[in-house]
C-alpha cells in the first residue's frame, strides 16, 4: 500500500499539489497596497499646520483682531438697521462662532504640545547622552592626570637635579680641600728624612 501511494504521488502532475493548497503571499515580493477610502494626509504637514497655528492663537495679534471683530459684530447688529442685522440680540451665531473656533483651537493646541513633548523628550534624551558622554570623558580625563603624577613623581625634577649637584660639587671640593693638605705635609716630611734611601726600601 505504501509503495502505491509512493507511485501515485511521483504521478501526479506538478500543479496538482499546488492548486489544491491556498495560495499564501510569498515572502520575497511586497504586498500590493490596500485600497483605502479614507482621504490620507501627510502627518508632519498636518502637525506644521496645527503648530503655526497654535502660535498665532497664542499671540497678542489674535487677541486684538478677534476682539475687534467681536466688538464690530456686536454694534452692527445693534445699531444697524433691522434688514441688514444678520445675529440679533442675543447674537447665537456669535456664540456658535466663538464656541467652534474652541472646538477645533484645542485639538490643535493640543496637538502642537504634543509635537513639543515628543521634541523635548528626543532631546532630553540627546542631552543625557551627552551628559553620559561627558562624564565618560572626565573619569578618563581623572585616570589619566592621576597616572602622570604617579609617573612624575618618579621623575626627577630640576629642584632635586639641583640639590644633588649642589651636594656633588661640596663633595668634590671637601675632597680637593683634603687633597691639597695631604700634599702639603709631604715636603715637611721629606725635609726631616735625609735624602738617601731609606733602609725599608730595600
Amino acid at each position: 500500500m505504501a509503495a502505491e501511494r509512493d507511485g501515485a504521488r511521483e504521478r501526479l502532475p506538478a500543479g496538482a499539489t499546488a492548486a489544491g493548497r491556498p495560495r499564501t503571499p510569498r515572502l520575497d515580493q511586497p504586498r500590493p497596497p490596500r485600497r483605502r477610502f479614507l482621504p490620507e494626509w501627510d502627518p508632519e504637514a498636518f502637525g506644521r499646520l496645527s503648530e503655526s497655528v497654535a502660535r498665532f492663537l497664542g499671540t497678542g495679534r489674535f487677541i486684538v483682531w478677534m476682539t475687534f471683530v467681536i466688538i464690530l459684530w456686536v454694534l452692527w447688529n445693534v445699531s444697524a438697521p433691522k434688514e441688514l442685522r444678520f445675529d440679533e440680540y442675543p447674537f447665537i451665531f456669535l456664540t456658535l462662532a466663538l464656541s467652534l473656533q474652541a472646538s477645533y483651537a484645542a485639538p490643535l493646541i493640543l496637538l502642537a504640545q504634543n509635537r513639543q513633548d515628543d521634541r523635548d523628550r528626543v532631546n532630553l534624551e540627546q542631552d543625557r547622552k551627552q551628559n553620559e558622554r561627558s562624564i565618560a570623558d572626565t573619569e578618563y580625563l581623572t585616570r589619566e592626570i592621576a597616572a602622570l603624577r604617579i609617573g612624575l613623581g618618579e621623575v626627577a625634577t630640576r629642584d632635586w637635579i639641583r640639590s644633588e649637584l649642589q651636594d656633588m660639587v661640596k663633595e668634590m671640593e671637601a675632597r680637593q680641600n683634603g687633597h691639597k693638605d695631604q700634599h702639603g705635609s709631604f715636603p715637611a716630611m721629606r725635609a726631616e728624612r735625609p735624602p738617601g734611601r731609606d733602609a725599608d726600601d730595600r
